[in-house]
């Protein structure tokens, strides 16, 4: 799932959590002293923290400070470095040994955060070559489309904040230094892409507003004068001679940190790159079984093939072949939704909450070009908000391209998909945790957490009998659970071992079985992100083996659905933590 939250640095900050230290088990969290203490200390922590990233807060659904749009000068720069210093400091004073483990996991995800995001202004420095790190366009579009206030209020709160773009954009080429030319193109491409915004969305929203006409002119007239700022970036960009431009692969040591940092794992980069390349090997031979299994049924009496690989390749290309026409796609995914509710409430796997409507659209111009297929949810604060299914375009496509996508999102793998994306992956994991009595775990979403989760779902909806155990179905999940694990071993392998090109496509390809648009797609993912991609496997694995502990701790009690009820009860907080609440 892509977030696309538009402030400097922002992505590293909602990230940004150390392991820490192990937490103390042995705490009863009453409510001491310092319990009391350390909650009030959050209530001013979050009002410190959306005071110095308003476009953050507005993305939560806290819209005290919709007017503003920070400029990333020097000023600003100081100014949160002070707020981070101020922040550990703050934290040092209590003592975690009192502290309960719930609040004790909200320590850990503050400080992480603190020291995470120091950490990227300070040793990454992707404020230098990440120009996709200044997008305003998100913040802007989520005011116009989201129904946290009246109309008229929004659109004054969007004139306000626009007063500062054309400075904004101005500190952002004093800041950029060799930039990654894969993030260069990329940010060209997102801000031109949401252009529309300002040009056409605002005169559509104005239309329907109160505003008077000199406020409308004053709008309208502003509304130019950022459009312009954005497209001259743009074209700044386009322009823009590197004589070094760094790599987009970001090398062993800054990579097993930012792991430690985004993911929170139990495990370092380099186990989880160990442990991908161990399930990969046991996949294929599920494959192998299930492939030969269902030979006869599409080969006949044709000889199998000897290479494994070549048979599950065989049987993969096609089962592909049954597939949505490209109009229909987005139709496709509307009309399996239903079923998946349906499928969840007949098997009592967990509560469904009906008053939280999901709604699926077109992908928007300024989030094009990461994922195919997105989730973008309302924050805690803003609970009553929009969750919409964001749904790539294959409008303009050559023919041989959209086919090739299709078959990869064939009829088995797009059920799949709307598991992971919607129900009950992504859509229902973010309305659980907006209902979390945490707002720090519901803020500081881990993402390995969040992934974890929408691929553990596809498993256990197989494992209760969607798709009416059909092998067909088993073995395209293995397919897609192939993905997820590939996705760790080609983020690893580009980022840490210079992995080629072609060695990539060739994984993708051969050994996941992907087709060559996704290969191709994915490629061009792990050239403008790191680390990301292996929050599927990582959270994926951390749920299954928690799972499995919890199973045997609760014998004849365990239940499944009290299971991923009390596990989606902790918001999206990391997974070892999460271990922690659930088995002590």
């Amino acid at each position: 799932m892509q977030k696309h939250l538009f402030t400097l640095g922002f992505a590293a900050l909602l990230a940004a959590c150390n392991t820490g230290s192990s937490t103390n088990t042995g705490h009863t969290g009453a409510d001491t002293s310092q319990n009391a203490a350390f909650r009030e200390y959050e209530a001013h922590y979050l009002a410190a923290l959306w005071k110095t990233y308003p476009e953050w807060a507005t993305a939560v659904g806290f819209h005290e400070h919709d007017t503003v749009l920070v400029v990333p000068d020097s000023a600003a720069m100081e100014a949160e470095l002070a707020f981070l210093q101020q922040q550990q400091d703050s934290l040092q004073s209590y003592d975690t040994s009192k502290l309960g483990v719930s609040l004790l996991t909200d320590y850990y995800l503050i400080r992480n955060q603190l020291e995470g995001r120091k950490w990227d202004l300070e040793k990454a420095k992707t404020y230098e070559w990440a120009p996709t790190s200044y997008n305003v366009i998100g913040t802007f579009a989520s005011m116009l489309n989201e129904n946290y206030a009246p109309l008229d209020e929004r659109l004054r709160s969007f004139h306000a904040r626009m007063a500062n773009i054309p400075a904004f954009y101005a500190a952002a080429k004093k800041l950029i230094k060799d930039p990654v030319p894969e993030l260069t193109s990329l940010a060209q491409d997102q801000h031109l892409g949401g252009l529309s915004i300002f040009e056409k969305d605002l005169a559509d929203s104005l239309s329907k507003s109160g505003l008077s006409t000199a406020e409308k002119k004053a709008l309208l007239d502003r509304a130019k004068t950022a459009a312009g700022a954005i497209r001259d970036f743009a074209a700044w960009l386009k322009a823009l001679k590197v004589e070094h431009p760094r790599s987009f692969r970001l090398g062993g040591d800054l990579y097993e940190s930012k792991f430690k940092y985004d993911i929170q794992s139990a495990y370092t980069a380099a186990q989880i790159y160990d442990s991908a390349i161990a399930r990969k090997n046991w996949i294929h031979t599920e494959m192998a079984r299930i492939s030969k299994q269902l030979w006869p049924k599409y080969f006949g009496s044709t000889p199998v093939p000897d290479d494994q690989l070549v048979l599950i390749k065989r049987m993969i290309d096609t089962l592909s072949i049954q597939h949505v026409k490209p109009a229909e796609f987005q139709q496709a995914i509307e009309q399996q939704l239903p079923t998946l509710s349906a499928f969840i409430k007949e098997k009592n796997l967990l509560y469904m909450d009906p008053s939280k409507p999901l709604k699926v659209r077109k992908e928007p111009g300024y989030m094009a070009g990461v994922a195919g297929a997105s989730i973008s949810a309302p924050g805690p604060y803003d609970k009553e908000g929009n969750t919409y299914y964001n749904v790539g375009s294959l409008e303009g496509w050559t023919p041989e391209r959209a086919e090739s996508y299709l078959r990869e999102y064939n009829h088995y793998i797009l059920q799949i998909l709307n598991i992971h994306e919607a129900i009950p992956g992504h859509y229902t994991q973010l309305v659980y945790a907006n209902q979390s009595p945490s707002l720090i775990k519901s803020i500081l979403g881990n993402g390995a957490m969040i992934e974890g989760w929408a691929v553990y779902t596809e498993q256990m909806m197989l494992e209760n009998g969607y798709g009416n155990n059909e092998p067909e179905m088993w073995l395209m999940w293995y397919k897609w659970n192939l993905r997820a694990v590939c996705n760790t071993i080609l983020d690893y392998s580009v980022h840490v071992n210079n992995m080629s090109k072609e060695d990539a496509i060739k994984l993708l390809t051969q050994e996941a079985f992907q087709q060559q648009a996704e290969a191709a797609g994915k490629w061009k993912r792990v050239s403008v992100t790191s680390v990301q991609l292996t929050s599927y496997y990582t959270g994926y694995k951390e749920i299954i083996d928690l799972r499995t502990a919890y199973k045997e701790k609760m014998g004849d009690k365990y239940n499944l659905k009290a299971f991923n009820e009390q596990f989606l009860s902790y918001g999206s907080t990391p997974v070892k933590y999460i271990r922690q609440l659930m088995l002590n």
